[in-house]
């Protein structure tokens, strides 16, 4: 019973990212949103499969049981997360960066601290707790924040030459 609550929970958040995704693709520009949304997809899965293999995350209820990572988290919601994170802080200064960062890190590790705790969707392991998880995070917002910032500025000076 418990587990067939928690695949419906992880379908409600399938749907929810789709909606959300659909609703990110139809504003422009929509090249720098996909390129967020995949090189998102990409460090995600890197960061996910290494917390996995090292034994810190386990995902015990998954949607699709042939990977070990969760799916859903690396490859939908945290690049739909990290798309509207680049679109709310693009004409940001640092300061604003940084808070809008927060704003976005602060409650995906609240919530996952609440989905490990409260849930089997996610569990730590080996002294992974919240804190590593907000922290990884954050620093991956800012890490995409950062490539595009350089993408945009690359793009300006080919397209003046």
């Amino acid at each position: 019973m418990f587990k067939r609550n928690e695949l419906n929970f992880l379908r409600l958040l399938f749907f929810a990212s789709i909606g959300l995704l659909i609703n990110m693709i139809r504003k422009p520009p929509l090249k720098e949103w996909l390129i967020i949304f995949l090189f998102k997809s990409y460090i995600a899965s890197i960061l996910d499969n290494l917390a996995v293999k090292k034994g810190y995350i386990t995902y015990p209820v998954r949607i699709f049981r042939t990977f070990d990572i969760s799916v859903l988290f690396s490859y939908l919601i945290f690049p739909v997360t990290c798309v509207y994170y680049n679109h709310a802080s693009k004409d940001s200064k640092l300061p604003g960066i940084v808070i809008k960062c927060l704003l976005f890190s602060i409650p995906s590790a609240i919530a996952e601290h609440f989905i490990e705790k409260n849930t089997k969707l996610v569990q730590y392991k080996k002294g992974w707790n919240s804190y590593y998880s907000f922290i990884s995070i954050a620093f991956s917002f800012l890490f995409v924040r950062l490539f595009m910032a350089i993408v945009r500025k690359v793009e300006k000076v080919q397209a003046n030459n």
